[in-house]
Protein backbone atom coordinates (compact mmCIF):
# COMPACT_ATOMS: atom_id res chain seq x y z
CA UNK A 1 0.00 0.00 0.00
CA UNK A 2 1.32 3.59 -0.97
CA UNK A 3 2.56 5.47 2.17
CA UNK A 4 4.04 8.78 2.35
CA UNK A 5 5.82 8.35 5.76
CA UNK A 6 9.32 8.24 4.78
CA UNK A 7 11.53 6.79 7.56
CA UNK A 8 11.18 6.78 11.46
CA UNK A 9 12.98 5.63 14.30
CA UNK A 10 12.15 4.18 17.75
CA UNK A 11 14.63 5.61 20.04
CA UNK A 12 15.52 5.39 24.41
CA UNK A 13 15.14 8.47 26.48
CA UNK A 14 16.28 7.43 30.01
CA UNK A 15 16.72 11.12 31.99
CA UNK A 16 20.09 9.50 32.99
CA UNK A 17 21.39 10.77 29.50
CA UNK A 18 20.88 14.07 30.46
CA UNK A 19 21.90 13.92 34.43
CA UNK A 20 24.91 11.57 33.94
CA UNK A 21 25.09 10.10 37.55
CA UNK A 22 27.96 8.19 38.57
CA UNK A 23 25.91 5.09 38.43
CA UNK A 24 26.12 5.49 34.81
CA UNK A 25 28.66 3.91 32.05
CA UNK A 26 29.60 6.62 30.16
CA UNK A 27 30.77 4.77 27.05
CA UNK A 28 27.16 3.00 26.64
CA UNK A 29 25.69 6.78 27.02
CA UNK A 30 28.17 8.09 24.26
CA UNK A 31 27.32 4.77 22.02
CA UNK A 32 23.57 5.51 22.39
CA UNK A 33 23.85 9.42 21.74
CA UNK A 34 26.28 8.45 18.55
CA UNK A 35 23.78 6.24 17.25
CA UNK A 36 20.75 8.58 17.39
CA UNK A 37 23.49 11.39 15.85
CA UNK A 38 24.09 9.36 12.71
CA UNK A 39 20.32 8.45 12.58
CA UNK A 40 19.20 12.02 12.77
CA UNK A 41 21.68 12.83 10.04
CA UNK A 42 19.79 10.25 7.73
CA UNK A 43 16.07 11.17 8.22
CA UNK A 44 17.29 14.78 8.14
CA UNK A 45 18.45 14.07 4.54
CA UNK A 46 15.20 12.62 3.95
CA UNK A 47 13.67 16.50 3.83
CA UNK A 48 10.17 15.18 5.27
CA UNK A 49 7.40 17.89 5.32
CA UNK A 50 6.55 16.47 8.56
CA UNK A 51 8.22 14.97 11.79
CA UNK A 52 5.81 13.13 14.15
CA UNK A 53 7.04 12.14 17.76
CA UNK A 54 4.63 9.51 19.76
CA UNK A 55 5.67 9.82 23.47
CA UNK A 56 4.83 8.87 27.19
CA UNK A 57 4.11 11.82 29.36
CA UNK A 58 5.58 10.29 32.51
CA UNK A 59 2.27 11.28 34.58
CA UNK A 60 3.46 14.58 34.79
CA UNK A 61 0.52 16.62 32.61
CA UNK A 62 -1.94 13.96 31.56
CA UNK A 63 -2.61 11.78 35.02
CA UNK A 64 -4.66 12.51 38.11
CA UNK A 65 -6.45 15.57 36.09
CA UNK A 66 -7.17 13.75 32.27
CA UNK A 67 -5.60 10.77 31.05
CA UNK A 68 -6.49 10.84 27.24
CA UNK A 69 -5.23 7.31 25.56
CA UNK A 70 -3.51 10.05 22.57
CA UNK A 71 -2.92 13.76 22.41
CA UNK A 72 -1.92 15.89 19.86
CA UNK A 73 0.05 19.38 20.56
CA UNK A 74 -2.24 21.57 18.01
CA UNK A 75 -0.28 25.06 19.66
CA UNK A 76 2.35 26.94 17.87
CA UNK A 77 5.27 26.10 19.66
CA UNK A 78 6.00 23.63 23.01
CA UNK A 79 8.46 24.32 25.20
CA UNK A 80 9.79 22.85 28.70
CA UNK A 81 13.53 21.84 30.28
CA UNK A 82 15.00 19.42 32.12
CA UNK A 83 18.50 18.43 34.34
CA UNK A 84 19.54 22.28 32.71
CA UNK A 85 18.46 21.63 29.43
CA UNK A 86 15.79 23.84 27.65
CA UNK A 87 13.16 22.43 25.08
CA UNK A 88 11.67 24.26 22.41
CA UNK A 89 10.18 23.45 18.99
CA UNK A 90 7.59 24.80 16.34
CA UNK A 91 4.56 22.64 16.39
CA UNK A 92 2.88 22.57 12.74
CA UNK A 93 -0.58 23.53 14.36
CA UNK A 94 -2.59 23.78 10.95
CA UNK A 95 -1.37 20.17 10.06
CA UNK A 96 -1.76 18.88 13.60
CA UNK A 97 -5.04 20.46 13.75
CA UNK A 98 -6.20 18.87 10.32
CA UNK A 99 -5.04 15.49 11.55
CA UNK A 100 -7.73 15.75 14.56
CA UNK A 101 -10.05 16.08 12.07
CA UNK A 102 -9.03 13.22 9.72
CA UNK A 103 -8.66 10.90 12.78
CA UNK A 104 -12.42 12.14 13.89
CA UNK A 105 -13.34 10.68 10.49
CA UNK A 106 -11.69 7.64 10.83
CA UNK A 107 -13.45 6.59 14.52
CA UNK A 108 -10.67 7.79 16.45
CA UNK A 109 -11.70 10.52 19.29
CA UNK A 110 -7.90 12.20 19.99
CA UNK A 111 -7.35 14.85 23.19
CA UNK A 112 -5.33 17.62 21.56
CA UNK A 113 -3.62 20.54 23.69
CA UNK A 114 -2.29 24.24 22.66
CA UNK A 115 -0.27 24.31 25.96
CA UNK A 116 1.31 20.83 26.74
CA UNK A 117 5.08 20.84 27.42
CA UNK A 118 8.11 19.31 26.32
CA UNK A 119 9.27 16.69 29.36
CA UNK A 120 12.90 14.77 28.65
CA UNK A 121 10.98 12.03 26.53
CA UNK A 122 10.12 14.40 23.97
CA UNK A 123 13.39 16.44 24.88
CA UNK A 124 16.40 14.12 25.07
CA UNK A 125 15.56 11.91 21.77
CA UNK A 126 15.21 15.08 19.72
CA UNK A 127 18.48 16.89 21.26
CA UNK A 128 20.11 13.71 20.06
CA UNK A 129 18.73 13.67 16.74
CA UNK A 130 20.39 17.45 16.25
CA UNK A 131 16.43 18.22 15.04
CA UNK A 132 15.77 21.81 14.86
CA UNK A 133 12.70 21.45 12.52
CA UNK A 134 9.36 21.75 13.72
CA UNK A 135 7.63 18.47 15.24
CA UNK A 136 4.21 17.34 16.00
CA UNK A 137 4.36 15.78 19.50
CA UNK A 138 1.72 12.88 20.21
CA UNK A 139 1.03 12.52 23.85
CA UNK A 140 -0.04 8.60 24.53
CA UNK A 141 -0.73 7.40 28.06
CA UNK A 142 1.52 4.51 28.77
CA UNK A 143 1.80 4.72 33.00
CA UNK A 144 -1.75 5.08 34.09
CA UNK A 145 -4.14 2.07 33.90
CA UNK A 146 -6.32 2.04 31.54
CA UNK A 147 -3.92 2.55 28.99
CA UNK A 148 -5.21 2.22 25.59
CA UNK A 149 -4.06 -1.69 23.71
CA UNK A 150 -1.02 -2.11 21.56
CA UNK A 151 -3.59 -2.98 19.05
CA UNK A 152 -5.45 0.02 19.54
CA UNK A 153 -2.11 2.41 19.43
CA UNK A 154 -1.41 0.10 16.29
CA UNK A 155 -4.71 1.16 14.91
CA UNK A 156 -4.18 4.62 15.82
CA UNK A 157 -0.73 4.65 13.19
CA UNK A 158 -2.10 3.04 10.79
CA UNK A 159 -4.98 5.68 11.00
CA UNK A 160 -2.71 8.63 10.99
CA UNK A 161 -0.33 7.12 8.26
CA UNK A 162 -3.52 7.02 5.78
CA UNK A 163 -4.56 10.95 6.85
CA UNK A 164 -0.95 11.95 5.99
CA UNK A 165 -0.48 9.98 2.65
CA UNK A 166 -4.14 11.75 1.96
CA UNK A 167 -2.38 14.77 2.75
CA UNK A 168 0.79 14.23 0.63
CA UNK A 169 3.25 14.93 3.42
CA UNK A 170 6.30 13.00 3.23
CA UNK A 171 6.53 12.11 6.72
CA UNK A 172 8.99 10.54 9.65
CA UNK A 173 7.76 9.33 12.39
CA UNK A 174 9.77 8.96 15.78
CA UNK A 175 8.74 6.60 18.99
CA UNK A 176 10.11 7.47 22.37
CA UNK A 177 10.68 5.35 25.14
CA UNK A 178 11.71 1.56 25.75
CA UNK A 179 12.87 -1.00 26.49
CA UNK A 180 12.42 -2.74 29.20
CA UNK A 181 12.89 -0.75 32.25
CA UNK A 182 10.77 -0.49 35.84
CA UNK A 183 11.37 3.44 37.29
CA UNK A 184 9.88 3.71 40.52
CA UNK A 185 9.51 0.08 41.71
CA UNK A 186 11.91 -2.69 43.58
CA UNK A 187 12.26 -4.37 39.63
CA UNK A 188 14.52 -1.44 38.53
CA UNK A 189 17.81 -2.99 38.45
CA UNK A 190 16.19 -6.02 36.76
CA UNK A 191 15.55 -4.86 32.90
CA UNK A 192 13.89 -8.18 30.80
CA UNK A 193 16.85 -8.43 28.17
CA UNK A 194 15.95 -11.95 26.59
CA UNK A 195 12.10 -10.95 25.94
CA UNK A 196 13.45 -7.02 25.08
CA UNK A 197 15.97 -9.23 21.92
CA UNK A 198 13.27 -11.56 20.97
CA UNK A 199 11.02 -9.00 20.23
CA UNK A 200 13.93 -6.86 18.16
CA UNK A 201 14.54 -9.88 16.40
CA UNK A 202 10.76 -9.91 15.24
CA UNK A 203 11.16 -6.08 14.70
CA UNK A 204 14.40 -6.91 12.58
CA UNK A 205 12.87 -9.34 10.32
CA UNK A 206 10.23 -6.61 9.67
CA UNK A 207 7.59 -7.61 11.39
CA UNK A 208 6.47 -4.57 13.17
CA UNK A 209 2.76 -5.62 13.74
CA UNK A 210 3.97 -7.77 16.23
CA UNK A 211 3.85 -5.19 18.28
CA UNK A 212 -0.01 -4.95 18.02
CA UNK A 213 -0.19 -8.32 19.36
CA UNK A 214 1.50 -7.94 23.23
CA UNK A 215 -1.20 -8.03 25.99
CA UNK A 216 -1.54 -5.24 29.15
CA UNK A 217 0.01 -7.53 31.34
CA UNK A 218 2.93 -8.60 29.32
CA UNK A 219 3.96 -5.22 28.78
CA UNK A 220 3.65 -4.50 32.74
CA UNK A 221 5.25 -7.95 33.67
CA UNK A 222 8.70 -6.91 31.06
CA UNK A 223 8.39 -3.36 32.25
CA UNK A 224 7.31 -2.25 28.33
CA UNK A 225 4.83 -0.36 29.12
CA UNK A 226 6.35 2.49 26.75
CA UNK A 227 5.95 -0.04 23.99
CA UNK A 228 2.50 1.59 23.18
CA UNK A 229 4.76 4.55 21.48
CA UNK A 230 6.37 2.01 19.25
CA UNK A 231 3.06 0.26 18.09
CA UNK A 232 1.73 3.64 17.32
CA UNK A 233 4.70 4.18 15.41
CA UNK A 234 5.47 0.98 13.97
CA UNK A 235 1.33 1.37 12.44
CA UNK A 236 2.24 4.51 10.75
CA UNK A 237 5.48 2.97 9.31
CA UNK A 238 3.84 -0.60 8.49
CA UNK A 239 5.85 -3.69 7.77
CA UNK A 240 9.22 -2.71 6.70
CA UNK A 241 12.68 -4.10 7.70
CA UNK A 242 15.13 -1.63 9.88
CA UNK A 243 18.18 -0.30 8.62
CA UNK A 244 19.50 0.27 11.98
CA UNK A 245 18.98 -1.93 14.95
CA UNK A 246 21.23 -1.38 18.18
CA UNK A 247 20.77 -3.12 21.77
CA UNK A 248 23.02 -1.31 24.68
CA UNK A 249 21.93 -2.96 27.90
CA UNK A 250 22.70 -1.03 31.38
CA UNK A 251 21.63 -2.21 34.72
CA UNK A 252 18.54 -0.68 35.09
CA UNK A 253 17.37 -0.23 31.23
CA UNK A 254 17.98 -1.33 28.21
CA UNK A 255 18.57 1.33 25.45
CA UNK A 256 17.18 -0.16 22.07
CA UNK A 257 17.68 2.42 18.88
CA UNK A 258 16.00 1.36 15.74
CA UNK A 259 15.74 3.06 12.41
CA UNK A 260 13.89 3.20 8.81
CA UNK A 261 15.69 5.64 6.16
CA UNK A 262 14.19 4.14 2.77
CA UNK A 263 11.58 6.25 1.42
CA UNK A 264 9.29 3.24 0.05
CA UNK A 265 8.17 0.14 1.55
CA UNK A 266 9.51 -2.73 -0.72
CA UNK A 267 7.04 -3.94 -2.74
CA UNK A 268 6.28 -7.57 -1.57
CA UNK A 269 5.91 -10.12 -3.93
CA UNK A 270 3.01 -12.27 -2.90
CA UNK A 271 3.02 -16.06 -3.83
CA UNK A 272 -0.89 -15.69 -4.93
CA UNK A 273 -1.03 -12.07 -6.65
CA UNK A 274 -4.21 -10.35 -8.16
CA UNK A 275 -5.25 -11.24 -11.63
CA UNK A 276 -3.03 -8.87 -14.34
CA UNK A 277 -5.23 -7.85 -16.63
CA UNK A 278 -2.96 -8.13 -18.87
CA UNK A 279 -3.31 -11.89 -18.35
CA UNK A 280 -6.89 -12.18 -18.22
CA UNK A 281 -6.96 -14.18 -21.57
CA UNK A 282 -4.45 -16.03 -20.45
CA UNK A 283 -5.82 -16.97 -17.15
CA UNK A 284 -9.14 -17.42 -18.29
CA UNK A 285 -7.78 -20.38 -20.45
CA UNK A 286 -5.93 -22.33 -18.12
CA UNK A 287 -8.89 -22.16 -15.95
CA UNK A 288 -10.88 -23.85 -18.26
CA UNK A 289 -8.34 -26.25 -18.95
CA UNK A 290 -8.22 -26.81 -14.63
CA UNK A 291 -12.90 -26.58 -14.43
CA UNK A 292 -13.32 -27.82 -17.65
CA UNK A 293 -13.53 -31.35 -19.04
CA UNK A 294 -14.08 -30.29 -22.90
CA UNK A 295 -11.47 -27.59 -22.74
CA UNK A 296 -8.51 -30.43 -21.50
CA UNK A 297 -9.90 -32.75 -24.25
CA UNK A 298 -9.34 -30.23 -26.93
CA UNK A 299 -5.66 -29.29 -25.15
CA UNK A 300 -4.72 -32.91 -25.33
CA UNK A 301 -5.88 -33.38 -29.10
CA UNK A 302 -4.10 -30.45 -30.52
CA UNK A 303 -1.99 -27.89 -27.87
CA UNK A 304 -0.99 -25.93 -30.42
CA UNK A 305 -4.71 -25.32 -32.21
CA UNK A 306 -6.12 -24.84 -28.42
CA UNK A 307 -4.01 -21.93 -27.57
CA UNK A 308 -4.87 -20.37 -31.06
CA UNK A 309 -9.04 -20.04 -29.90
CA UNK A 310 -7.46 -17.55 -27.73
CA UNK A 311 -6.07 -14.30 -28.20
CA UNK A 312 -2.48 -14.46 -26.60
CA UNK A 313 0.97 -12.79 -26.79
CA UNK A 314 3.54 -15.13 -28.49
CA UNK A 315 5.04 -16.17 -25.09
CA UNK A 316 1.83 -16.84 -23.35
CA UNK A 317 1.33 -19.37 -26.29
CA UNK A 318 4.52 -20.95 -25.91
CA UNK A 319 3.92 -21.38 -21.69
CA UNK A 320 0.38 -22.39 -22.12
CA UNK A 321 1.82 -25.54 -25.08
CA UNK A 322 4.05 -26.22 -23.07
CA UNK A 323 2.22 -25.97 -19.49
CA UNK A 324 5.79 -24.11 -18.54
CA UNK A 325 4.51 -23.66 -14.79
CA UNK A 326 8.04 -21.67 -14.04
CA UNK A 327 7.19 -19.37 -16.94
CA UNK A 328 3.58 -19.05 -16.51
CA UNK A 329 4.10 -18.13 -12.50
CA UNK A 330 6.93 -15.84 -13.95
CA UNK A 331 4.51 -13.70 -16.19
CA UNK A 332 2.72 -12.99 -13.02
CA UNK A 333 -0.03 -16.03 -13.34
CA UNK A 334 -1.74 -16.96 -10.10
CA UNK A 335 0.31 -20.39 -10.09
CA UNK A 336 -3.35 -22.24 -8.27
CA UNK A 337 -4.47 -22.00 -11.91
CA UNK A 338 -1.46 -23.61 -13.77
CA UNK A 339 -1.17 -25.81 -10.79
CA UNK A 340 -4.31 -27.46 -10.85
CA UNK A 341 -4.55 -27.42 -14.97
CA UNK A 342 -1.59 -29.73 -14.82
CA UNK A 343 -3.26 -31.74 -12.31
CA UNK A 344 -6.25 -32.20 -14.08
CA UNK A 345 -4.48 -32.89 -17.28
CA UNK A 346 -2.50 -35.36 -15.55
CA UNK A 347 -5.05 -37.41 -14.22
CA UNK A 348 -7.01 -37.00 -17.67
CA UNK A 349 -4.19 -38.50 -19.87
CA UNK A 350 -4.46 -42.32 -21.26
Amino acid sequence: MHTTVIGGAFLPHAPQFFTLPDTEDKDTIARVKKVAAEIGDKLKALDPDLWIIFSNDHAEQFFHASAPPFTLHVGGEASGEFAGHKFHWQVPSEISLELVHRLYRQGFDPAFSSTARIDYAIGIPLTHLGLTAPVLPIYVNAYLPPQPTPERCYAFGQALSLSVTAMGLRTVVLASGGMSHFPGTDNYSNPDLAWDKKVLERIAEGNLKSLAGFDDAELDTTGNIELRCWACAAGMLGERKPDVVEMDPSWHHNYASVAWFKSEVENYQAHYPSINPSLVVLTTALHGLAHDAGAREAFQINPESFADSFALEPGQRAALIKMDLPALVAMGVHPLVPFLAQLQLGSTKD
